[in-house]
């Protein structure tokens, strides 16, 4: 078998080939994308084959045409690949070989690849964070806006009543224009993250999984429906505790001889899901008696252990939503501690 190793350019992409036994074969250099890179490795790269190269954008695609030409592909984690990344020689030949070469000794830190549905959710779930990014950053012009004026914005300033008192409020000709545009731009994407939810909650409402999620205090369907997406085979996770490492919920540790120290959290994988799921632990502190047991004991009554004790309580999120999706059970309130048996004097 033949082991390639492919790094994927804008205008160009370097393909390396090492022999059955490792060994240089040949090298190509392959103008275009997609359609085109597709077509060239099948005709130009000797079978059978096996290669791999680097997730970065628009990997689903070509994970999936390479499937059907390559006896087997594997996609390098560009977190880890620690050749290419702490590396003095950065260029794409030499990342191709280093590729082919990591695949053919069998080390490759191989990164998930969804299936095309997984990957359309994921997409559609980040769509709807990017526009309520745009639309809170129209709100806070026109908070800046009234700011500017002194003038004092009424609670609620958002919703009908709100919006109208904004849209009659008396400005001059270029505060009116901000105001006016900036007013479309909230109406309009409105509009989009409701298209864009419904369709969300078309998708939610196939994945059972969803549901279950639901049942937890605290957890609504955007938090569910993140949680499921990202995911996805939750049978792929050897343990529980594999989930929080995935969401970048662990600190980061620096341990040498007998010193062990341990900083921020790691913050790898989707921020989006760490986002949801430290508003969900916050929801869920306020509803669940269990929750809030949990975040009390790891805040110590500590002012300065509450945001420490809140990621703990996403944390612990996390591996109970692993945990629910692995039983199929429904959330169960956690019984409180039973008090401490008091000893009774010698008679």
């Amino acid at each position: 078998m033949y082991h390639v190793g492919l790094d994927v350019g804008d205008k160009c992409s370097s393909i390396e080939i090492l022999d059955e036994h490792g060994k240089h074969f040949k090298h190509l250099e392959i103008k275009g994308r997609c359609g085109v890179l597709l077509d060239r490795i099948e005709k130009a790269v000797p079978k059978p084959f096996a290669i791999c190269f680097e997730a970065s954008s628009g990997y689903g695609y070509l994970h999936d045409g390479l499937s059907k030409i390559a006896q087997r592909v594997q996609m390098a984690h560009p977190g880890h690949l620690r050749l290419i990344f702490k590396s003095k020689r950065k260029h794409n030949r030499v990342d191709a070989e280093k590729l082919a070469k990591l695949q053919y000794l069998d080390e490759v830190p191989q990164a998930y690849a969804p299936r095309e549905e997984i990957r359309n959710w994921r997409a559609t779930i980040e769509h709807r964070h990017k526009l309520l990014g745009r639309r809170t950053a129209s709100k806070n012009q026109l908070r800046a806006l009234l700011k500017e004026q002194g003038v004092e914005a009424p609670e609620g300033l958002w919703n009908k009543k709100g919006m109208n008192w904004l849209k009659h409020l008396e400005l001059n000709e270029s505060q009116a224009l901000r105001r006016d545009i900036l007013l479309t731009d909230i109406q309009t994407l409105n509009e989009q993250i409701k298209r864009v939810e419904k369709h969300l909650k078309k998708v939610a409402d196939s994945h059972p999984q969803v549901a279950l999620l639901m049942t937890i205090p605290g957890v609504g369907i955007r938090t569910a429906e993140v949680f499921c997406a990202y995911v996805d085979n939750i049978n792929r996770f050897g343990r529980i505790k594999q989930v929080g490492t995935y969401f970048g919920l662990v600190p980061r540790q620096d341990a040498s001889g007998n010193v062990n120290r341990l900083g921020h959290i790691t913050k790898d994988g989707p921020s989006t899901v760490r986002k949801m799921l430290t508003e969900a632990a916050w929801q869920g502190i306020r509803r669940s008696p269990g929750i809030r047991r949990f975040f009390e004991q790891i805040r110590h009554n500590d002012p300065q252990r509450k945001k420490i004790a809140l990621v703990a309580a996403a944390h612990y999120l996390t591996r109970v939503m692993t945990a629910m999706l692995r039983s199929g059970e429904c959330w169960r309130e956690p019984a409180p501690p039973a008090p401490p048996l008091r000893k009774t004097p010698d008679a």
